[in-house]
């Protein structure tokens, strides 16, 4: 198989604007997270995916892969447009604005593809176990619910179980943003009309699962930053340093 990663990069993030530019250590927020994933040694290629000239030229110019795309509403529709004349089986993606993604998470996304010899799996991605009461209420944070086999059944930016039977002690999981795709099972979603709860909760794997497919949630034990606001920024700063 000919596994490549794509990162989509937006300049205008609605909560955060141009947040993919800010300086982390020595580079760009989507620099570093560039150079993070080309450090893992897992890919054949990686690319970023944007629709800015400002974030193309910054990975371009620092030696890296972009590609120009349209505008899009969603990270996976980008990917889809750059990827539809590049030659590959899996594509990867991963955010831009989780610049601390490290080896083994991704690893496991594609075990899950080397694994799976009848092909039934046509997309991968990843949760962690949420324990801080904050955290699980924290609406940026999208909650996923699965399945015994590991697949989902929802996700969403509420609290999800509900929690009525406190007797019972139950497990609440974070879906980190990092999905990997059969190429033909991405470029079919592309193509897919967005639904009402993939609208109301601005989550992108819902339409998935609004369209009756599959997505098989590996449990990590990464921990990293996703940077959604400036608070963000200056603990992954903190981090960095």
């Amino acid at each position: 198989m000919k596994i490549i990663a794509v990162i989509p990069a937006r300049y205008e993030a609605s909560r955060f604007p141009a947040k993919l530019m800010q300086i982390l250590g020595e580079k760009t927020v989507i620099a570093t997270t560039y150079q993070n994933v080309v450090d893992t040694g897992l890919f054949d290629e990686v690319f970023v995916a944007t629709d800015s000239e400002i974030i193309f030229n910054e990975i371009v110019n620092n030696g890296g892969k972009a590609v120009m795309t349209g505008q899009h509403e969603t990270g996976s529709d980008r990917i889809a447009e750059a990827v539809q004349n590049i030659d590959c089986d899996i594509v990867i993606n991963v955010q831009g604005d989780e610049p601390f993604l490290k080896t083994e998470p991704l690893k496991q996304l594609i075990d899950v593809f080397k694994e799976d010899d009848n092909q039934e799996i046509s997309l991968a991605s990843l949760k962690i176990k949420l324990t801080e009461k904050e955290e699980i209420e924290n609406p940026n944070n999208v909650k996923v619910i699965t399945d015994n086999n590991g697949f989902a059944l929802y996700f969403s930016r509420s609290v999800i179980p509900f929690h009525r039977e406190i007797s019972y002690t139950v497990d609440y999981f974070k879906h980190i943003g990092v999905y990997a795709f059969r190429k033909h099972a991405l470029l079919q979603f592309s193509k897919l009309e967005m639904k009402p709860l993939e609208i109301s909760e601005k989550i992108e794997c819902i339409r998935y699962l609004e369209y009756g497919m599959k997505i098989k949630l590996i449990e990590t034990n990464f921990i990293g930053v996703g940077i959604d606001t400036p608070e963000d920024l200056e603990k992954a700063r903190k981090l960095i340093n």
